[in-house]
């Protein structure tokens, strides 16, 4: 794992946790992140309200926008493979990629 992009929905700050109605899997996911970054992961995270020319940018994501509306956010993207869609992972899943991107932070510094 070496990169990963997030394509978040509209939200009215960068992290998600503000406003009326907090998905408590935001601040986990972005705890994630964090420690990804911290093991060599490069994270890039757009917002619809923020950077919605990113999104236009991206002919990936225009085309899932077009074709199913802004439900469909987020979109999760890990070495170029849409691997999320409409859902930010759960902690099973959170520890999955954290331990591949462990593995693959050895593999590199091994070699």
């Amino acid at each position: 794992m070496k990169k990963i992009l997030i394509y978040d929905p509209a939200m009215c700050c960068a992290s998600g946790v503000c406003g009326p109605e907090v998905d408590p899997l935001l601040p986990r996911f972005a705890g994630m992140l964090a420690q990804l970054e911290g093991q060599g992961v490069e994270v890039e995270r757009y917002n619809l309200a923020q950077q919605p020319i990113a999104f236009a940018q991206n002919t990936d994501v225009r085309a899932v926008l077009e074709k199913e509306g802004p439900e469909a956010l987020p979109l999760i993207y890990i070495d170029g493979e849409l691997v999320m869609q409409g859902r930010y992972p759960e902690m099973e899943e959170r520890g999955a990629w954290v331990k591949q991107a462990r593995q693959a932070t050895a593999e590199i510094s091994s070699e």
